[in-house]
């Protein structure tokens, strides 16, 4: 089956009422994003870090001032900046930045081993590396053999005072150099071209194999977000009086509760990572939220945030979710300012969906899905408030966006309720795996499809949902094992906190499903047996699904965007079946 936007739902409401299903999306440059919102919210504050401001307005002037410096070094169109930096007050202006400048923002992630870096690094061709001086002695030595040629060095000190000087060595650069340069507005950008130029070099999360470098022009950054922000805010592109593009919002405060301009929110999901580039950032910037960046993840201080600034909305990644409802006193905190809760990177369980609905009872709950290869979204549940939102699910296409359900060997399009491939198609596809013309063949068809690799149901509304990965799919004696449907019944289980399946290699029946479970701080989570976890869910699936044993650990490890990295689960089953 493939659903589209221009099938409208038979017994559900799905579409913002009002909205078209396919967008005009004006051909600008990402940093025409920036320029309209300096412009129209001015003054309001755009982020806030460790409780110091940042207007859009000095955002603006950080940012061309950075573009300026960059220019000044010869760094344009074609160049490669890499930007290795958790979180920050100063990370919009370096972003920005680099979009003003006509470069190609590639974002790594701060925690990669020194020989990764310099892989990504390499096969980027990055010349200019933005770094943290807090990991700059364990950079150094990954940087012999990559083309980087300037490294410009920030840190914790310019959260608060841009102007704070670094104590470096001789030939790195303090970003107190770029910030403090001519903000004058040079429209280095002009000559970008759209379709063509990149924009980003965003490598995959790897957590099933190595990361490719996905390439995406500024044309997809611009209609995927677009995409996003007219979806979550019932509005249409619109451009102001410059040619910049902003937002116009359509549905009124009875569909949309929060108003463009008034949205306020705490940020986790790291920049580097697809959903923070173009949701947390852009998107953000775009629809005048204020941003309370969180670097690291404290829930309690997450929940003092939550009250203190009145969030209107919070999101991010499961396992997120499941340690703020662990803290103590989330159930009695007021929480009645919160109007939308998003999951993405994952899927989210029922159960804690239910358990958020309890607590935030004036909020929207839905998901949204999405992949690197597709520059974020291609999926969400409706956030208008008469909106039917299916838990379980991811939602359904998004404007100009198709969703095809294949048979995981190929082949036509299954009906409503079969299992199969989620294959994805529309104009925030990228364009291609750099330097890997083979990788990107198999993963787009002919016909433009993206094979994503994961497995997916349409359901005859066209809702989509998300039941695995092919690549996490056990083969126990020749039957289909996914993990998923095992997890949502563990994550059912009273005492248990966290849990991910994987599979043991076995000579007879190939694949055993092994069950990580992370038992709660309480009677219930102390009570736990294998035995009592594998009978809770064992009564529950046919024979050849049950957990085979269960491994209690202190945490399911998941990578900096909250994805669980199964990987190293199975790595784990692997050593112990080779020693």
């Amino acid at each position: 089956m493939t659903a589209t936007q221009s099938e409208p739902a038979t017994t559900t409401s799905s579409w913002p009422p009002g909205l078209p299903r396919s967008l005009d999306y004006p051909e600008v440059p990402v940093g025409s994003i920036m320029r309209a919102a300096v412009r129209r919210w001015g003054d309001r504050t755009a982020f806030v870090d460790h409780d110091v401001p940042l207007t859009f307005t000095e955002m603006g002037s950080r940012a061309h001032a950075v573009a300026g410096w960059l220019a000044d070094q010869g760094v344009g169109r074609g160049d490669v900046v890499a930007v290795h930096i958790p979180n920050c007050r100063q990370y919009p202006a370096i972003y920005y930045g680099i979009m003003l400048a006509g470069a190609t923002f590639s974002p790594t992630n701060p925690l990669l081993p020194a020989a990764d870096l310099a892989a990504q690094l390499t096969d980027a061709g990055a010349t200019v590396l933005v770094t943290w001086d807090q990991v700059l002695p364990f950079v150094r030595g990954a940087l012999a053999q990559t083309p980087v040629r300037t490294v410009i060095v920030t840190g914790e000190a310019h959260i608060t005072d841009f102007a704070a000087r670094l104590e470096l060595e001789d030939g790195d650069v303090d970003l107190a150099d770029l910030l403090a340069a001519d903000p004058t507005d040079r429209h280095l950008d002009a000559g970008i071209d759209v379709a063509n130029d990149l924009a980003h070099l965003a490598y995959t999360g790897g957590t099933t194999g190595v990361s490719k470098g996905v390439e995406l022009p500024h044309r997809n950054v611009v209609t995927n977000v677009l995409q996003s922000g007219c979806w979550t805010s019932g509005s249409l592109p619109h451009l102001d009086e410059h040619g910049d593009v902003t937002l116009r919002q359509v549905l009124g405060e009875e569909e949309i509760a929060t108003r463009l301009g008034e949205a306020r929110i705490i940020n986790l999901t790291p920049w580097f990572h697809a959903m923070g580039a173009i949701g947390y950032l852009n998107g953000m910037v775009m629809g005048g939220t204020m941003t309370v960046i969180h670097m690291r993840f404290d829930p309690v201080k997450y929940v003092e945030d939550m009250v203190k600034y009145e969030v209107t909305a919070i999101g991010g990644a499961p396992p997120i979710f499941v340690a703020l409802l662990q803290v103590p006193g989330f159930a009695e905190a007021d929480l009645s300012h919160v109007r939308g809760v998003t999951s993405g990177a994952a899927p989210l369980a029922k159960s804690l969906i239910d358990k958020m609905a309890a607590l935030m009872p004036n909020a929207t709950i839905g998901e949204g899905y999405g992949l690197t290869e597709v520059t974020m979204q291609a999926t969400g549940a409706p956030s208008f408030r008469s909106g039917t939102r299916k838990p379980g699910t991811v939602g359904v296409p998004i404007f100009d966006t198709e969703i095809s359900i294949r048979p995981l060997g190929g082949g036509d399009p299954l009906p409503p309720g079969e299992r199969g491939e989620v294959c994805i198609r529309g104009p925030q596809a990228m364009r291609g795996y750099a330097h890997r013309p083979e990788a990107t063949a198999e993963a787009i068809d002919a016909d433009g499809w993206f094979h994503s690799g994961d497995v997916g149901i349409l359901d005859e509304d066209g809702y989509l949902s998300i039941v695995d990965r092919t690549k996490d799919m056990l083969l126990y004696k020749g039957y289909n094992v996914f993990p998923r449907e095992l997890e949502e019944i563990l994550f059912t289980v009273p005492g248990v906190g966290g849990a991910a399946v994987v599979g043991r290699p076995d000579e007879e029946a190939g694949e055993l499903p092994i069950a990580y479970v992370v038992r709660k701080d309480d009677a219930d989570g102390a009570a736990l047996t294998v035995e009592s976890v594998m009978a809770a869910v064992n009564d529950k699936v046919t024979p050849y699904k049950r957990l085979r044993d269960v491994v209690f650990i202190d945490a399911i490890p998941v990578s900096a965007a909250g994805k669980v990295l199964k990987r190293e689960l199975a790595a784990r089953e692997r050593e112990k079946v080779g020693a």
